[in-house]
């Protein structure tokens, strides 16, 4: 097996460790009444960062790995996100297992890149390998800088001193101006627990529905977690609000509860036609 069969691999069992279920739905909480309207199209800011985009992230990432995702099978991803776009939806929401970059490419050829907010994520956990991949996501996306990059899928409670040296790459490319932001995704109680704790981080992309589906712990543990985070101005970006189609058929109650629950500046969700895109639209409307 040659270098980059091996990190081809190692990718692929992220992304498997990230599509890994973990459900807690004997906990599942109350969806709350809202004393206050919301849209999807709602100018928010992350956290400390100064990052202004849409309430509601596109998605391009639903069952993501290997390098494609439901989204990029379709072949019709860059217009998906052009007519998220001109409806107001500012956030797109990429990554590299998601094999997502060359249709965000598309569609910021066509819209002005100070509108936008992209985030991706990175796979990589040796320093060498993330600068590169740094600057090949630059190539990739056709963009001389990217508003927010993410450590993807972090299991270990340990991270923190375990991936310092892709910490400081994502450090010195904030310095540089080639990222925004920086954060990490994350798949553990553990793992989330170390990203409230430390400064580094200044985006998080965490899991959260009412029925604790593809969680890292019950609802009401990970909020508490999330409340630590913001305390200390931490952006926080949903994931997982539909519980990955486990909540398909009763999408408001999950959309209330990511909107009353306080704790989520925006959250993303992968619509995979403009019908299911209008729908989502609506339903933040109506909620």
């Amino acid at each position: 097996m040659n270098r980059r069969e091996f990190l081809a691999g190692a990718a692929a069992g992220l992304s498997a460790a990230c599509l890994k279920p973990a459900a807690f739905g004997a906990d599942a909480l109350d969806t709350p009444a809202l004393t206050q309207k919301f849209k999807a199209t709602d100018t928010v800011v992350l956290g400390k960062t100064g990052i202004r985009t849409s309430r509601l992230a596109m998605g391009t990432g639903t069952i993501g790995s290997g390098g494609s995702s439901n989204q990029t099978r379709t072949n019709a991803l860059s217009r998906l996100l052009l007519n998220g776009y001109d409806n107001g939806l500012l956030f797109f929401d990429t990554a590299d297992s998601y094999g997502s970059h060359p249709d965000v490419a598309e569609a910021l050829k066509h819209v002005s890149r100070d509108k936008v907010v992209v985030m991706t994520k990175c796979d990589s956990r040796d320093p060498k390998q993330a600068r590169a991949d740094l600057d090949r996501f630059r190539r990739e996306l056709k963009t001389d800088y990217i508003d927010i990059c993410l450590i993807h899928c972090v299991t270990e409670d340990d991270w923190t001193d375990r991936y310092r040296g892709v910490m400081d790459v994502f450090s010195e490319a904030k310095e540089k101006g080639t990222i925004r932001s920086h954060g990490v995704s994350c798949h553990s109680i553990g793992a989330l627990r170390t990203a409230a704790k430390s400064p580094w981080v200044e985006i998080d992309l965490v899991r959260l529905n009412p029925v604790g589906a593809y969680m890292d712990a019950q609802p009401a543990t990970v909020i508490s977690v999330i409340k630590e985070m913001r305390a200390q101005g931490k952006g926080i970006v949903g994931m997982k609000i539909l519980g990955q189609g486990a909540m398909r058929s009763r999408q408001d109650d999950a959309i209330r509860f990511a909107l009353g629950s306080g704790v989520l500046d925006a959250f993303t969700i992968g619509a995979e036609n403009t019908n299911e895109q209008g729908d989502l639209i609506r339903h933040i409307a109506a909620a």
